[in-house]
């Protein structure tokens, strides 16, 4: 057992020394029962340790982790946890007790608040609303540890026709509870939302082959010059049969996603103080994978050359240029309309970002070297596209035998 005074500059000190093989205990060599312990990953984590008044063997109650509790806090939560058991109150037990009572739409809420700091506001929006939609209505009243697979499986089932939302909404909750497990929310028991029966689902990916892409872009180049037809186009009112224009920012939007492999909103929430075309790149401050470079081929370079600047949006929408100016939202209409005039069916506009990565595997080039540049944090990710590849290896493989082959007099 290790003695320290457990103050900020010894805590500082610690922390900053060699990770421990194991975990390691220290003990505050002034407040009996105070101490922290340090895991093999270098976390480091608040105790207070104590016997209860009704004797047994001794409780630790933890009290927060190294970084996010000041040494003075957890020493005072330790002096009242220690306190309250001489005088028979177990802190442990009651905290087991309060979190063990949180009913599922609680156990969410609290997931969702963890998701809006670690990830994306988009990403736990998203979750907010499988929650609401899905989730709570069904089990949402219903306390956490209480639930059953059974359970689980009946708000799956009632989720209806909308059989990608059902299996989405599985995996959210299956998400909290190990999640809630983890922090000590819940006891270590069986998630409830494992093991659940989801609906099949069709593979919603489409590679745009060569013509596609041709008739996209030629829908494109009437859209933006001659016009489409209303009900067709991104115009909510309009008469209809009047052609309409389309804006040269919406149908530049769906070129960079084509020639870059960028995400939507990587593109649509684009400023122009990331544009550096001298260097020829795009340096996104904040994407789906953080920090992200992505380097601009000739074609894309001539697009953002001769688009029109309104505002601080490469994309420019409808506030573009005022003081409340905010990204486009979306391209869903054009894009149908372009889809419509392309004779081009069930194109999503991700699927521009796959298309991009499957030319650069039929074309030989290396998956990593794809996965770089769409910015994917997983090698897993690229992987899809390594039957590609593996064609493209092939058609290599048989023009340098064939090659050979001459040479050497082979058939």
């Amino acid at each position: 057992m290790t003695k320290l005074k457990i103050t900020g500059p010894a805590v500082d000190t610690l922390m900053r020394s060699a990770v421990p093989n194991k975990t390691t205990y220290y003990f505050d060599d002034d407040l009996a029962g105070f101490g922290l312990y340090r895991t093999t990953t270098g976390t480091g984590t608040y105790f207070a340790e104590f016997r209860p008044v009704a004797g047994g063997s001794k409780k630790r109650l933890k009290l927060g982790r190294v970084g996010t509790l000041k040494p003075s806090a957890a020493r005072e939560a330790a002096r009242k946890a220690i306190a309250n058991a001489a005088l028979g109150r177990d802190l442990a037990s009651e905290r087991s007790d309060e979190r063990a009572s949180i009913t599922v739409a609680e156990l969410l809420e609290l997931y969702i608040r963890r998701t809006r700091e670690k990830r994306k506001e988009r990403t736990a929006n998203g979750y907010a609303s499988l929650a609401q939609t899905n989730i709570v209505p069904q089990i949402g009243n219903m306390k956490a540890v209480t639930v059953t697979r059974i359970d689980v499986q009946r708000m799956h089932s009632k989720v209806g026709g909308a059989k990608y939302a059902a299996n989405r909404s599985v995996v959210l909750l299956k998400a909290a509870y190990s999640w809630a497990a983890k922090q000590g929310y819940l006891a270590a028991v069986e998630n409830p939302a494992s093991g659940i029966d989801m609906n099949r689902e069709k593979s919603r990916e489409h590679f745009l082959n060569a013509d596609e892409m041709r008739a996209i872009g030629e829908a494109m180049h009437e859209a933006e010059t001659v016009g489409l037809p209303v009900n067709a186009g991104d115009a909510k009112h309009s008469p209809k049969g009047q052609m309409i224009v389309m804006s040269p920012h919406v149908t530049a939007a769906i070129r960079l996603l084509m020639l870059t492999g960028c995400r939507l909103r990587e593109i649509l929430d684009l400023r122009w103080k990331e544009v550096d075309l001298n260097q020829g790149v795009l340096r996104l401050a904040d994407s789906k994978t953080g920090k992200k470079v992505v380097f601009l081929p000739s074609a894309a370079i001539d697009i953002l050359t001769n688009i029109p600047r309104i505002g601080a949006f490469v994309i420019a929408g409808d506030s573009a240029g005022t003081k409340k100016e905010k990204p486009r939202a979306d391209l869903k209409r054009p894009w149908q309309a372009i889809l419509k005039r392309a004779g081009v069916k069930e194109a999503r506009l991700h699927d521009l970002r796959r298309s991009f990565a499957a030319v650069g595997a039929g074309q030989g080039h290396g998956l990593p070297a794809i996965g770089a540049l769409l910015g994917h944090a997983n090698a897993s990710t690229t992987k899809r596209y390594a039957h590609i590849a593996d064609e493209a290896s092939r058609r290599a493989v048989d023009a340098i035998g064939g090659e050979i082959a001459k040479a050497i007099g082979g058939k």
